[in-house]
């Protein structure tokens, strides 16, 4: 198995978490690659049109994205239970996952905004709309975090990778004082081996 990897990707990450808790990250291949929101990376566009991280490569041949597609496959694959199967708790993970993920992706495109676009060209409303929904999205998550207990799911896992990119990128937003009873879940779910070792580096 392969991966084409970004050191920095809330998204990869979130792949590799899976990975270490079903216990076999160490099988997984991190293939280097340069993929950006404005330069695609050729050496990923034969595999997945969009040139994007993460692509995962099985080791039958077939080509996965994105990282909701990789991380149900490995939970199905190594006879995980990170993905519930069926019912209520199936959907409501799930739609974890699509907050999380869509926290993760506003955040993204504020980092791209202020980071990459032509200072003149900058647009503060948008980066100030992209923020609101994570902000939103913390606000949600503040109630729902004194239920997650010692829960780790795919829906757990999305959550941390997202807070964790908002430490990495954005460390002057102070979330945890906006969100205490989420901050008090990040502290010990942040500390699992999983999360230690797919700490976001700078790419």
């Amino acid at each position: 198995m392969k991966i084409f990897h970004s050191p920095a990707s809330p998204f990869v990450r979130k792949c590799m978490v899976v990975a270490h808790e079903l216990g076999i990250a160490d099988r997984i291949e991190k293939l280097p690659s340069a993929a950006g929101p404005v330069r695609r990376d050729a050496t990923i566009l034969p595999k997945n049109p969009l040139g994007q991280v993460p692509t995962f490569l099985c080791d039958d041949g077939q080509v996965l994205y994105d990282s909701r597609v990789i991380c149900e496959y490995l939970d199905a694959k190594h006879s995980g239970s990170l993905f519930p199967a069926d019912g209520t708790q199936r959907w409501a993970r799930l739609t974890e996952l699509a907050l999380a993920d869509g926290m993760t992706a506003a955040a993204l495109l504020a980092r791209y905004e202020t980071m990459l676009r032509p200072e003149a060209l900058r647009w503060n409303d948008w980066t100030e709309g992209q923020l609101a929904k994570v902000r939103t999205g913390l606000e949600w998550l503040e109630t729902a975090a004194p239920s997650f207990g010692d829960r780790v799911d795919i829906g757990t896992i999305a959550f941390g990778c997202t807070l964790g990119y908002m430490d990495f990128r954005f460390p002057s937003v102070d979330w945890r004082g906006e969100a205490p009873n989420t901050a008090k879940w990040f502290e010990v779910f942040n500390q699992r081996a999983s999360m230690q070792a797919t700490l976001p580096a700078v790419a």
